[in-house]
C-alpha cells in the first residue's frame, strides 16, 4: 500500500518535479513573508507613528484606539479578499492567485509610503490611509490560504504539517525584517535630545516612510519566485477530472458549513495572542511608567499633558523594547518550525489542544509578568520572559494551522474553505484584539490583568472548537469530501 502511494511522485507524469522541495518551501515562505513585513511596518507605525500624523485628536487615548480601528480595518476587508481570490484559486489555480495577492499588497503598502499626512490634507489623510488599509487586508485575506496549499498540496507523504509551516515562519521573519528597518532607521537619523533610544523627529516627520517604500523591492523578488511554480497535483487531478467548481462558495456552505465553523473559532486564540504580542505590547512596553516621566516627556515635546487622561505602562525606551521584541520572535520563528515535526509525529488536533490550554494559563499571569517591579532590571527581566513565553506559544499554536485548516476541506473548494475560516477568524480575533485590549489597559489604570483575561477567554473558546473537530493527520488530500460525493451518488437500497 505504503509503496503504490508513493509512486506518483515519482512518475514522469506527475506535475510534482517541476515543483522541487525547495522551490515549494521558498515561494510559499517569501510571499508571506513579504505579506505579513507589509502588515507588520503598519502595525509598528499604527503604534507609534500614525496616531500623532494620521489622528491628532488631542487625546492620547483616543488617537491610539483610533490608529488601532484603522489597523484592525483591514481584518474585515480579509474575508473579502478570501471570498474573491479563494474563488479565483479554486476555479483558475493557485499560482496565478498567489501572484496577483502578493502585487495588491505590495501597491497599497508602497502607496501608503507616499501619503500626506493630517497636517497636510486634514481628515482627507485618515479617510486614504483608511482606504489603503483596507486594500492590505483584502490582499492578505488571498494570501495565506493559497502559500499554506502550495506547500501542504506539494509536500512528502507524511510531512504535510513540516511543510505547512514554512509559510507561516513568513509571519516571525517578516516581523524581524519589518521592525529591525524601523530600529536601523531611528538609530541612524539624528536626535536632538541625543538619547537614541527615543523617537527622533526626523523619524516621525519622513523616516517611517522607508519601510513602507522598501516593500517594493521585496515585492519584485516575491513576484519572480512565485511566476517559477507550476500547479499542485492535486489541483491539476481536479482541474482535469472536470470537478472544478463554478461556485465554490456555494458548495463550501452548503457541504463544510461545519468545518467553517469549527476552523473559526480553532485559530481564535492565536489571533488575538498574535495581535496582543506584536501592536499592544509594543505600545504598552513603550508607555511612560508613571505620570511624572510622561509628563517630562510631554514637555521636552513641547506638548501639552493631561494626567487624566494617562495610564503607565512599562516606560521603555522604543530601541530597548523592540529589541527585546526581536529575541522573542526569534522563539517565535524556531518554534513554528518545530511545531511542524511534533504535529506530524502526534497529530495536529493533540499538539494544538496542550498548546490552548497553555495560552490559558498564560493570559491569567499577564499581571505577574507585566506591572513594573521597584528594581527596572527585575521589570525588563520579566518583560523579556513574557515576550520569550508568548511568542514560544505563538509559534507552537501557528505552526500547525497551516496544514490544519487546509486538510478540512476537499481539494475543489479548499482555498476558498480555509480562507474564509482564516479570515473570518481575524476580524473576531485580530481586528478587535488591539482596541478591547488598550480599552482594558485603561479602564484598568495601567493594570493589564484584564487584558490577559480576555485571552484566557479566547483560549477556552478555541479549546471548545479544537475539541469537537477531527483529527487530520492521516487524512489523504485527493480523498476529503469523497465520501459524501459516493454517498450521494450511490444511495442506500430501499430494501
Amino acid at each position: 500500500m505504503s509503496s503504490t502511494a508513493a509512486a506518483p511522485s515519482g512518475a514522469a507524469s506527475s506535475p510534482k518535479p517541476a515543483n522541487p522541495t525547495s522551490r515549494v518551501v521558498l515561494a510559499s515562505l517569501i510571499g508571506t513573508t513579504i505579506e505579513f513585513y507589509d502588515f507588520y511596518v503598519y502595525a509598528t507605525a499604527a503604534a507609534l507613528v500614525f496616531p500623532k500624523l494620521f489622528f491628532p485628536t488631542g487625546n492620547d487615548t483616543i488617537a491610539l484606539i483610533s490608529s488601532f480601528a484603522v489597523f484592525g480595518a483591514a481584518m474585515i476587508a480579509r474575508p473579502i479578499g478570501a471570498l474573491v481570490f479563494g474563488h479565483l484559486g479554486d476555479r483558475r489555480g493557485r499560482k496565478t492567485t498567489l501572484i496577483w495577492s502578493l502585487l495588491t499588497m505590495g501597491i497599497a503598502t508602497f502607496i501608503i509610503g507616499l501619503l500626506p499626512t493630517y497636517e497636510n490634507i486634514g481628515i482627507t489623510a485618515a479617510v486614504l490611509l483608511l482606504v489603503l488599509r483596507l486594500t492590505q487586508g483584502f490582499a492578505l485575506g488571498g494570501e495565506w490560504s493559497g502559500a499554506a496549499l502550495v506547500a501542504t498540496e506539494n509536500a512528502p507523504k507524511g510531512k504535510r504539517a513540516w511543510f505547512g509551516t514554512f509559510p507561516q515562519v513568513g509571519a516571525p521573519i517578516g516581523f524581524i525584517i519589518a521592525n529591525g528597518l524601523f530600529l536601523i532607521i531611528n538609530l541612524a537619523l539624528p536626535h536632538e535630545s541625543g538619547d537614541r533610544t527615543l523617537m527622533s523627529d526626523a523619524f516621525l516627520s519622513w523616516g517611517w516612510r522607508i519601510p513602507f517604500l522598501f516593500s517594493a523591492v521585496m515585492v519584485v523578488i516575491g513576484l519572480w519566485v512565485r511566476m517559477r511554480l507550476v500547479e499542485s497535483e492535486s489541483f491539476t487531478r481536479v482541474k482535469k477530472e472536470g470537478k472544478v467548481k463554478k461556485l465554490p462558495l456555494g458548495e463550501v456552505l452548503r457541504k463544510n458549513w461545519w468545518e467553517l465553523i469549527l476552523g473559526t473559532f480553532a485559530m481564535l486564540a492565536t489571533y488575538v495572542l498574535f495581535y496582543l504580542m506584536t501592536a499592544f505590547t509594543l505600545t504598552y512596553g513603550t508607555k511612560a511608567a508613571d505620570v511624572d516621566s510622561a509628563a517630562k516627556a510631554a514637555e521636552k515635546a513641547g506638548k501639552a499633558f493631561d494626567p487624566s487622561t494617562f495610564y503607565p505602562g512599562l516606560g521603555f525606551g522604543y530601541n530597548d523594547f523592540v529589541l527585546m521584541m526581536i529575541i522573542g520572535v526569534l522563539f517565535f520563528g524556531a518554534f513554528t518550525l518545530l511545531s511542524g515535526p511534533i504535529a506530524d509525529r502526534i497529530g495536529r488536533r493533540k499538539t494544538l489542544v496542550w498548546v490552548t490550554v497553555a495560552i490559558t494559563v498564560f493570559g491569567l499571569l499577564f499581571q505577574v509578568f507585566l506591572m513594573p517591579q521597584t528594581d527596572p532590571k527585575f521589570t525588563g527581566a520579566l518583560a523579556q520572559g513574557f515576550l520569550v513565553i508568548g511568542f514560544t506559544l505563538m509559534g507552537i499554536t501557528f505552526g500547525p494551522m497551516g496544514a490544519f485548516l487546509p486538510e478540512l476541506y476537499p481539494t475543489e473548494t479548499r482555498y476558498t474553505g480555509s480562507a474564509i475560516a482564516y479570515n473570518i477568524s481575524s476580524i473576531l480575533g485580530a481586528a478587535l484584539a488591539p482596541i478591547i485590549a488598550v480599552w482594558l489597559w485603561a479602564k484598568g489604570d495601567g493594570n493589564p490583568v484584564w487584558v490577559g483575561v480576555y485571552l484566557s477567554i479566547s483560549a477556552v473558546l478555541t479549546l471548545v472548537a479544537l475539541l469537537l473537530s477531527p483529527e487530520t493527520m492521516d487524512v489523504d488530500l485527493d480523498e476529503v469530501g469523497e465520501e459524501e460525493v459516493e454517498a450521494e451518488a450511490d444511495p442506500a437500497p430501499l430494501v
